[in-house]
């Protein structure tokens, strides 16, 4: 790991745990779009309406229109509870506030005329009474909701057990309730609390406080209070966490358990509003009699009356987008118990989620420090593709709310940060060695370059190498009966042609030296069998070289022909970047480097284009090679033994070179010895050559006149490696 990538690792992993913070502190701007997510879960599948015993009474326009405006005086309220209680309704739960006295009532008309005995007053009928009376001995839930006046409490009509520590402190708080009249408040079967959201910041109503605390008492909500009526249950039982205080995680009610978040709130899994769900006030209050449809609808059911006229401002916002009146949601807060589709957020939700983004943003960093951003990208891709498939399945067949937009995002911004930052400071080193070495490597080795420390620091090292030298043969007579503009054209078409296969052997290529090229194999990294590669290289250049000629890539016409030489010798060389600190060349001296460039020269004296050292030949195992003799380098003092390269492993067993061989080795030996039979045994290998490939006639014809090449050395081997 480098200075820079370990420098990169810290700040991103600095990153993700700033941003791990982040979400475990969820600022309302994460919860928003948390919120909007579910919502958006809902649009997508909402709960399906089903035709439950639960019905909606409602003030609408119309009935407002019969029979005057609101409030409409409570003798009407008591025969609307009367005709409900008639027609069979389980239970009568108003989302309406009965806290000041009937204005519209007689006696409260006529109380403050002056000149009415007052004896006459106290006779006249009291709608608040008349009210009174009627819900008596029936099932009649009140509603009130929370006051910032005040100090009232509502009457609580059932009681509450719990297992676990105590709840109290759960529940949002109730500082104060509007009142209810006495009358109403004795004698109605429940009470409960009409609020939908009192601590919500939004305007949309995505869960129900079914309890209120102020700390000593619970207060159920009109929904969960209603349900208790209708089951004639007198206790509501509470389970908490065993070793938490202030916390609530069901709440049984009769033969109900809805389980609740830890405040005791219910999450709303809404449907669409559907008539069915309504029935007009009007039409059960009109005096023509009651429809048959009606009735039934009525029949067996807990009834909320509530209102959806517009002027009456209890219109409320759903998960759907869509508004409602606010009574509905009562209804559909019961429907949803009744069908036991619940919606949770688990209490490690939230702890999975932060775990998440810590998890994903470290990989996502290693990832992009370590492998590349596009394999980071992908691996973000999936990540996402995930959350987003595994937080929809759990919603649709778990019921579960799962947030997979913070991840999401989170990653992202890692994904991003920590790529910008291997761009403009871990990768500056790398497009450095790209523009060093970029003309020079094959992919698979820059690519290991770039991984490598120090890889272009100046200075050098002691390696073994296998290193090339190419000269094009007679340039200097080709170059005289050209331009310079020729010229060049010529060398860029041979040398592009020749150098690829360098490349693309694992090669470096090391300069161009006009009609020359040197290469070298084995560094700046490491090259398995660089010598093999090295002769593959040499001999797809004899091909290619082959291939330019047939089709005059030089414009030299069929008769002339384009020739080179290749030396390629093994040996410990120096090799780094020499030069200056601000320009330099990676390159290799030494004296390997001179055997490799003699052994080229020797090419012309040998009469053949692939000469090899014997280090090389001893490293290539069954390539078809011949020896050559024993050479007089320049600058050496002693002879080296090179191999001609006739061609790989494939061209070693084909039956030409395999008859060849041992004649090539008796002439060898006849050599050696000075043996009269050589002149014999050279028109043998001739005549066999002739089969084999063209070129090694010049090659038989120029080994007579250096006898002496083979005289001083042991009997040699047809192949290298044998």
């Amino acid at each position: 790991m480098t200075r820079a990538q370990l420098l990169g690792v810290l700040t991103g992993l600095a990153l993700v745990a700033a941003l791990t913070s982040l979400r475990a502190s969820d600022p309302p701007l994460l919860k928003s779009a948390r919120e909007a997510t579910f919502d958006e879960y809902q649009s997508i599948a909402p709960r399906a309406f089903e035709d439950l015993p639960v019905r909606v009474v409602d003030i609408d326009e119309e009935s407002l229109k019969t029979f005057g405006q609101w409030p409409w005086p409570r003798d009407r309220m008591a025969l609307l509870v009367a005709r409900l209680s008639e027609m069979g309704a389980a239970v009568i739960a108003f989302d309406v506030l009965f806290s000041e006295p009937d204005r519209l009532s007689p006696r409260s008309v006529l109380r403050d005329v002056k000149g009415i005995d007052p004896a006459l007053v106290r006779r006249l009928p009291d709608n608040d009474e008349i009210l009174a009376q009627t819900i008596a001995g029936k099932p009649v839930v009140l509603g009130f909701a929370l006051s910032n006046d005040g100090s009232y409490r509502p009457p609580v009509k059932a009681g509450f057990a719990f297992t676990g520590e105590s709840p109290f402190g759960a529940p949002p708080h109730l500082a104060a309730a509007t009142p209810i009249r006495p009358g109403l408040e004795a004698n109605a079967a429940g009470i409960g609390h009409i609020s939908l959201n009192p601590e919500g910041s939004s305007g949309i109503v995505r869960s129900v406080p079914l309890l209120l605390s102020d700390g000593e008492q619970l207060y159920p909500n009109l929904a969960l209070e209603a349900l208790r009526v209708a089951q004639g249950a007198s206790t509501y039982l509470l389970a908490g966490a065993t070793d938490v205080a202030d916390t609530i995680t069901e709440i049984r009610v009769g033969d109900f358990v809805i389980p609740v978040t830890a405040a005791g709130e219910l999450w709303l899994y809404v449907s669409p509003d559907r008539p069915e769900r309504y029935v007009s006030a009007g039409r059960i209050l009109a005096q023509d009699g009651i429809a048959q449809d009606v009735k039934a609808a009525i029949d067996g059911s807990i009834v909320f009356v509530g209102t959806s006229a517009a002027g009456l401002l209890d219109i409320r916002a759903t998960a759907l987008g869509h508004n409602v009146p606010g009574v509905s949601l009562h209804a559909q807060t019961v429907e949803q118990i009744i069908s036991g589709r619940f919606l949770a957020r688990p209490d490690w939700a939230d702890g999975l989620e932060i775990l998440s983004i810590a998890v994903a943003g470290s990989l996502l960093v290693l990832l992009t420090t370590f492998v590349s951003p596009a394999v980071a990208l992908a691996c973000g891709l999936l990540i996402t593709a995930l959350a987003l498939v595994a937080s929809w399945l759990a919603f649709r067949y778990g019921g579960l709310l799962f947030d997979p937009l913070a991840p999401i995002f989170f990653g992202s911004v890692t994904h991003f940060a920590a790529t910008a930052y291997r761009f403009l400071v871990t990768d500056r080193e790398r497009r450095v060695v790209r523009r060093a070495f970029g003309q020079y490597l094959s992919p698979s080795l820059l690519h290991r370059i770039e991984h490598t420390r120090n890889a272009l620091r100046l200075g050098g090292d002691d390696r073994e190498l296998t290193i090339m030298f190419v000269d094009v043969r007679n340039f200097t007579e080709i170059s005289e009966r050209l331009s310079p503009t020729e010229v060049v054209r010529f060398l860029n078409t041979l040398l592009d042609a020749l150098s690829r296969h360098v490349v693309d052997n694992e090669g470096t290529l090391d300069k161009f030296i006009g009609d020359s090229i040197m290469a070298f194999w084995n560094a700046p990294v490491d090259v398995a069998d660089h010598p093999k590669k090295a002769v593959r290289a040499a001999l797809a250049m004899r091909e290619a070289l082959v291939h330019l000629n047939e089709r005059d890539a030089f414009g030299f016409g069929a008769k002339r022909k384009v020739a080179i030489g290749i030396g390629i010798h093994s040996g410990v060389a120096c090799v780094g970047n020499m030069g200056a600190e601000t320009h330099f060349n990676y390159s290799a001296v030494g004296d390997a480097v001179n055997v490799a460039a003699r052994i080229e020269a020797a090419c012309k004296d040998v009469g053949f284009d692939i000469l090899v050292s014997e280090t090389t030949a001893q490293a290539l195992g069954r390539f078809a090679l011949l020896d050559a003799g024993a050479l007089a380098l320049k600058g050496k003092s002693t002879r080296s033994r090179v191999f001609a390269v006739l061609g790989d492993e494939k061209l070693a067993a084909s039956a030409a070179f395999t008859e060849l061989q041992p004649i090539h080795g008796q002439l060898v030996e006849a050599l050696r010895l000075r043996s009269p039979d050589a002149r014999r045994v050279l028109s043998t290998a001739k005549l066999q050559a002739a089969a084999l490939a063209p070129g090694l006639g010049e090659f038989y014809r120029r080994i007579s006149r250096r006898a002496e090449h083979f005289a001083d050395a042991p009997a040699a081997r047809g192949r290298a490696g044998e």
